[in-house]
């Protein structure tokens, strides 16, 4: 992650200088001490380097809910939680009044007026698209055969060459082009072909990257400190308004040459029968079903490019990164996933449909287990339209910034029971070897409610053909010593990056 400004580090030294003269003791049962006209954002500043495990500690010291007090005047103040009680009731029984909020729009300014940022009529309409397009045969089958495609291109040369010459090789970095090249081509019909021997630098998957950090930042900064660095072009600040540019350059790009394409062969509307990228299902919309989308409108697909490379690309790199790190912490988890694919008689060519994958109800549970301790997304925002009480007697104003912490919620204790920090695939196995439930209020990491991801079943199909695939072919050898923690940012990726070695099987 790039270095924080110097405005940034001036503002922390000031903070840290303050804390050191007037803190001298935590009070007990309290997280942060409450100071005046700065807050808790001493405190903060302290913890930041482990954040995320400090998060957990706190919530589970405060009974699930946190209220996090910050300096005067800048609208930090957010409520923390992770109550599956509470999470249900603003996700679900009481939906429509928490909505993403003004005060998101201007922190997620460069999503523009994609599905994860709207609200309403709008968001409506884009899920009904989205639901469509991703559930439809054509685009399933694009997506299994894009997949593949990358696999026996892209990532087999690569993990051969590591075993021939023995070289160490990041994976969380294999995993990020190996989804962003995939990822790109279902979303523009174009191949980035990041995924090679030389590793080539791609400026759309480095905007991606930017774009992540800048918005964390963004929720641990004061509105008027981001909005001024935004202002004169400094810092995370600089860095998110290139990344904006290069996604409205390459997106026009794509978009005139889609255009082009669609109209030299004289197609109006989507094919029942096709198989097509989203930017050339998005360009056919049928205004008539979705009156509120504007396929004519470029500003409507830059959006939409952005929003499904964002969903695609790094979702699937987190949760399989993760998920790798933790066999290679767990080799009896690594033998019964073998076992599985070995009883189910899965084929090694990669040529198993969905439905001998969804067999492996063994591997199905160790990919939930691994996003429920390391959600690809780590929290979500919420406001409410109407000031409220959540179950847990908490009193929520008008417009207030709600923060439902998903790293938090998967180790919860009284969520989880006692073993809720163990990588424990049986807990979602019945005893007659069918896959457990677990409501969605408490295993968030596909979200819960109306917007439940719209993706799922095909984000767990193309991981499994993955996973198959290297744990059928290959041992992968993590490189003892290294630190593996979690960087802040808008996605759950891996702070250094995971360093292995790779063999034949």
């Amino acid at each position: 992650m790039a270095s924080i400004s110097l405005l940034d580090a001036s503002i922390a030294i000031v903070c840290l200088v303050f804390f050191q003269c007037f803190f001298f003791k935590k009070p007990k049962n309290e997280a942060f001490r409450n100071w005046p006209v700065l807050g808790m954002i001493p405190g903060f500043l302290l913890v930041l380097h482990r954040i995320y495990n400090f998060g957990v500690e706190t919530l589970e010291a405060t009974d699930l809910t946190f209220f996090f007090k910050g300096p005067w005047f800048t609208g930090m103040d957010m409520l923390f939680t992770v109550d599956p009680a509470n999470i249900h009731y603003i996700l679900s029984s009481n939906f429509s009044n928490y909505t993403k909020g003004a005060d998101f729009k201007e922190v997620f300014d460069v999503f523009g007026e994609m599905i994860f940022s709207s609200d309403s009529e709008l968001w409506k309409n884009q899920r009904k698209a989205a639901q469509f397009m991703l559930n439809h045969q054509g685009f399933q089958k694009l997506s299994m055969s894009a997949t593949r495609s990358k696999l026996y291109d892209g990532l087999v040369p690569l993990f051969d060459q590591c075993c021939e010459e023995g070289k160490v090789v990041d994976l969380q970095e294999v995993f990020k082009r190996f989804t962003f090249d995939t990822t790109f081509f279902l979303v523009t019909g174009c191949d980035p072909k990041s995924l090679t021997i030389e590793m080539p630098a791609v400026e759309y998957a480095k905007a991606l990257d930017d774009l992540g950090e800048g918005i964390f930042y963004r929720h641990i900064k004061p509105k008027f400190l981001w909005k001024l660095q935004n202002w004169m072009g400094l810092g995370q600040e600089k860095r998110m308004a290139k990344a904006d540019a290069t996604f409205d350059r390459v997106s026009a790009k794509y978009i005139t040459a889609k255009r082009e394409e669609i109209r030299s062969q004289g197609i109006d509307h989507h094919s029942d029968g096709e198989s097509e990228d989203l930017l050339s299902s998005h360009i056919k919309l049928d205004t008539t079903k979705y009156e509120l989308l504007k396929p004519s409108d470029d500003k409507f697909l830059r959006d939409t490019i952005l929003a499904f490379n964002l969903a695609g690309r790094d979702t699937m790199a987190s949760a399989l990164s993760w998920f790798f790190w933790l066999l290679s912490e767990n080799p009896q988890v690594v033998t019964k996933i073998r076992k599985e694919i070995i009883d189910k008689n899965i084929s090694k060519t990669g040529r198993n449909a969905q439905e001998k994958l969804d067999k492996l109800v063994y591997l199905h549970a160790a990919l939930y287990e691994s996003v429920r301790l390391y959600p690809p997304v780590v929290f979500q925002r919420k406001s409410p339209i109407k000031a409220d009480m959540l179950p847990s007697g908490h009193k929520v104003e008008a417009n207030s910034v709600i923060i439902i912490y998903l790293y938090g919620l998967g180790r919860m204790r009284a969520v989880w029971g006692e073993d809720a920090a163990e990588f424990k695939p049986e807990r979602w196995v019945t005893e007659t070897g069918g896959l457990r439930h677990a409501p969605s209020f408490k295993f968030l990491s596909f979200n819960a409610g109306p917007r439940t991801c719209p993706g799922k079943q095909l984000a767990m199909t193309l991981m499994k053909t993955v996973v198959v695939e290297i744990l059928q072919n290959y041992d992968i050898e993590v490189i003892k010593g290294q630190k593996i923690e979690p960087d802040p940012g808008l996605m759950l990726h891996m702070k250094h990056g995971l360093r292995v070695t790779i063999t034949k099987r």
